[in-house]
């Protein structure tokens, strides 16, 4: 993007995306885990590109003073995806598969067959995926977009680490890292903590679940009208408060109360990665696509803090105790929105330390 423009991003990411959804055919066809695992490798680093290239472009397309209710509103569609896509997924992909005793009493051939064919369930959404992908991506490549002409004054960034110099870069890139954290521990884990919060089967959990990413949808619509009229990062502490709250009562709470509380943190949540994210970038002038790109690999915190949350859940011997990670994640949220994401401009800086105004 640096060379080549935030709409080469756009389709690189496209591509990439489409390139690895049609990968689930070979590695359906080969019935290999390893080759379902590169297929999703490569889809993530389409993902990856495609965020990184489409959340700035976004923010940057208008007004500086509306970026953050840009991205929100883009990314409204991401929260009715999410809401949707685990509905039609699971009765498209997951069938009534056979029992290890019900394979173990078939002839070799019928073994063979039958895995197949439930191997073969992701084949014909993925290759719709695909398509659909590829048809974006060359109505991307016919459609002539804005270009976003940096200032001749910017100061050029020569490294990723030159972004660093941005103070409030630095906080989103924590806060962000945090945040997918928690969103990831609130998410994944759902389905394991309210069966043993609230008493319900795995499979009343997995209807309830709907209901938590129909909230994240309905909290990113009207928090993106919301910030018609309130900060963006007033907005996101004043929610990240709110969820330490709801956290604590995850923790306590019994009973279908503990479901109810999983579903207004998943409401109070929903803003929190568009405007984390709009917030960093703000101002960085020539470091916007390595600030993006930043912005993007914190996501890592998915991987790595869920990881606390089992690892609470498991010495204590209560899943609940797990939601002191997410807690925590909030706070640091909530720190961002109320001071970490002030931009210091340079030339604040040096008026500052100029002799002349010191003592």
């Amino acid at each position: 993007m640096k060379n080549f423009g935030y709409k080469i991003g756009i389709i690189a990411g496209l591509l990439t995306f489409a390139f690895g959804a049609f990968l689930f055919v070979p590695a359906a066809n080969t019935q290999s885990y390893t080759f379902f695992l590169i297929a999703l490798f490569i889809i993530a680093c389409g993902l990856a590109t495609l965020e990184t290239a489409a959340n700035p472009y976004a923010t940057v397309l208008g007004p500086p003073e509306t970026g953050t209710f840009r991205l929100n509103l883009a990314q409204s569609f991401n929260g009715l995806a999410a809401a949707i896509a685990p509905a039609v997924g699971v009765r498209i992909i997951l069938t009534k598969g056979l029992t290890d005793d019900q394979l173990k009493a078939m002839t070799e051939t019928a073994r063979k067959a039958a895995l197949a064919a439930e191997a073969s369930s992701v084949k014909t959404p993925y290759i719709i995926l695909g398509a659909a992908l590829v048809v974006i991506a060359i109505a991307f490549s016919l459609t002539k977009l804005p270009k976003i002409q940096e200032e001749t004054t910017t100061e050029k960034s020569e490294s990723i680490f030159h972004a660093f110099k941005h103070k409030h870069l630095t906080w989103s890139v924590i806060a962000q890292f945090f945040y997918v954290g928690a969103q990831v521990s609130v998410f994944s884990l759902f389905l394991l903590y309210a069966p043993k919060a609230a008493g319900i089967t795995e499979h009343d959990a997995g209807d309830w679940a709907f209901f938590c990413g129909m909230a994240f949808l309905a909290g990113r619509v009207l928090g993106t009208v919301l910030m018609r009229f309130i900060k963006a990062n007033l907005l996101l502490a004043v929610y990240a408060v709110i969820n330490i709250g709801l956290c604590a009562v995850a923790i306590m709470a019994h009973g279908m109360i503990t479901v109810y509380n999983a579903i207004g943190i998943c409401f109070f949540m929903s803003i929190m990665f568009p405007t984390i994210f709009a917030l960093g970038i703000k101002d960085l002038g020539g470091d916007t696509e390595y600030g993006s790109s930043l912005l993007i690999m914190s996501i890592v915190g998915g991987a790595i803090v869920p990881r606390f949350f089992g690892i609470i859940s498991d010495a204590t011997g209560n899943i609940q105790n797990g939601y002191i990670v997410p807690m925590i994640c909030f706070a640091i949220i909530a720190v961002f929105g109320f001071s970490g994401y002030k931009v210091v401009n340079k030339t604040e800086v040096e008026t500052a330390l100029d002799p002349g105004n010191l003592g």
